[in-house]
């Protein structure tokens, strides 16, 4: 299993991180290890002063491919959920300041929350709203609408450059509102007011 992940996907989160707006989807990878397993509390890691949380809707490929033609992208998924792209801030600011890939400061192990999956069937796609809240104070409010690559300009894009097996994980990026979380903080995370998951900060 692979994780593909979209960055700058929504064009607020990139101006409130001083990025320009991309013309072809940003992608970076994160290693399965890096999924935190169910259940499991978030521990910040040691080399980061500023983890900071970023909620995503995440597709859960069902049907693998290569080359997939957009028209064709939505025969590939039947589930969606959500999960959360921790990033090291301070780690990242300091690699892309040299240059370097983002690897550490977004691949570390547990920095990829993914919740239950469900249907596609029952949702809206392109209208579909997302929330995380941090100690019951919403931070995060995003809808798909918002996208700059729909799912299907994703799915199609990415299998230009690597072949989509089954069980694959895109996350498909963040709106704005990201931030630090803290030791002790709680954050849940809802999908059309149905919450998801809730994880623990230590």
């Amino acid at each position: 299993m692979k994780i593909i992940c979209i960055g700058r996907n929504y064009s607020e989160h990139a101006k409130e991180l001083g990025n320009e707006i991309p013309e072809d989807p940003v992608i970076f990878m994160k290693p399965d290890t890096a999924v935190l397993k169910k259940g499991s509390d978030f521990y910040i890691p040691e080399f980061s002063d500023d983890v900071h949380y970023e909620l995503e809707v995440v597709l859960k490929i069902s049907k693998g491919g290569k080359y997939i033609q957009k028209e064709n992208a939505g025969k590939h998924y039947e589930e969606i959920g959500l999960g959360i792209d921790f990033t090291a801030r301070d780690l990242q600011s300091k690699l892309k300041n040299k240059g370097l890939p983002w690897e550490l400061a977004k691949g570390f192990d547990g920095s990829a929350v993914v919740s239950d999956f469900v249907s596609k069937e029952n949702y809206d796609l392109q209208n579909l709203n997302f929330s995380l809240t941090k100690n019951n104070e919403q931070v995060q409010n995003g809808n798909t609408k918002d996208m700059i690559f729909s799912f299907d300009d994703i799915i199609a894009f990415a299998s230009q450059y690597f072949t989509l097996r089954v069980g694959d994980l895109i996350f498909t990026g963040t709106p704005k509102g990201v931030g630090k979380v803290s030791e002790n903080d709680l954050l849940e995370a809802s999908l059309e007011d149905k919450k998801l998951f809730s994880l623990k900060i230590q």
